[in-house]
């Protein structure tokens, strides 16, 4: 089987698994991520040289904790005092929660940035690996669920838009990167991105914004032009903060000295290699929203 076939038949498989779940119900959409999060943790274990088996079971515990107390707290609560005889009270202000689990991810999302320009940086200490395993991999898994339920209930639109969004942005900076990109974008970490494929990618992520917020979202018509504003503003997020998880894990990548994270899906690499945008992405978003919350 040739290269193009496999990518072609790895990336449908992908993309017709990722929509499933997500049009299917909450629980489908969550398992998944949950199931690509455990994925992710044992890539990202063998890029930094971390216990694999501590880094999954911490993981798998924080997303579920978060998804029980956040979406399920009532059932949860119902189902431990039936079946432990357990007087137990859930209750969590939900909204603290997310800005605290919201304000570390930042933190170390802001420590990604500045980890891109040492150069000199060849070795991560201990600490720093589990930061990441936290603040780059854990939690934007936990943001990738909480912005699909907007301010109110479960809306499948808002993930696969800000998916659409994301591939939109990578498809045309490849193109316009290969057709006219001259200057390099961030050279020592990836050598093939290029300052006119980034604003190229930039510019159609832009416009797939006002088309989904005309055609896909279709709000109150009183709300339509804040809604294109909105979803132009998530393109720009998207695009910029996407490109940046790129290089991140480029750099992960290229101190471990391999080419991709994994190679779960033939031709495309590992799920990281495949998700490095939006979970970068994600928890700027989330930020986006709460800003749009308070001031609205």
């Amino acid at each position: 089987m040739n290269e193009t076939l496999k990518r072609t038949i790895s990336g449908a498989v992908y993309i017709a698994l990722l929509l499933t779940s997500i049009l299917f119900s909450t629980e489908s959409f969550i398992i998944l991520f949950g199931i690509f999060l455990i994925i992710a943790i044992y890539e990202f274990c063998n890029l930094a040289n971390l216990n694999k088996v501590f880094s999954i079971l911490f993981g798998i515990l924080l997303y579920t904790t978060i998804m029980l107390v956040s979406h399920y707290n009532k059932a949860t609560t119902a189902y431990l005092v039936q079946t432990f005889n357990l007087r137990l009270n859930l209750n969590t202000n939900i909204q603290q929660l997310d800005l605290i689990l919201l304000a570390v991810t930042i933190v170390i999302s802001i420590k990604c940035i500045l980890f891109l320009f040492y150069d000199s940086v060849q070795k991560i200490s201990t600490s720093s690996k589990y930061l990441y395993l936290l603040g780059y991999i854990t939690l934007p898994f936990v943001f990738i669920v909480k912005i699909s339920f907007g301010t109110n209930d479960y809306n499948p639109k808002i993930i696969i838009g800000l998916f659409i969004l994301i591939w939109t942005n990578d498809t045309f900076a490849y193109l316009v990167g290969k057709s006219i990109g001259k200057h390099k974008l961030f050279e020592r970490i990836s050598p093939k991105k290029t300052i006119e494929g980034f604003l190229g990618g930039t510019i159609f992520a832009a416009f797939a914004g006002f088309l989904i917020s005309k055609l896909y979202i279709q709000p109150n018509p009183d709300f339509s032009n804040r809604s294109i504003l909105i979803w132009m503003i998530i393109a720009l997020i998207a695009s910029v903060f996407g490109t940046i998880g790129d290089l991140i894990e480029s750099k992960f990548k290229r101190i471990a000295g391999v080419k991709d994270s994994g190679a779960i899906m033939p031709g495309h690499g590992g799920v990281l290699d495949r998700l490095d945008s939006v979970i970068f992405v994600a928890p700027i978003i989330f930020l986006f929203y709460q800003i749009l919350y308070y001031v609205s």
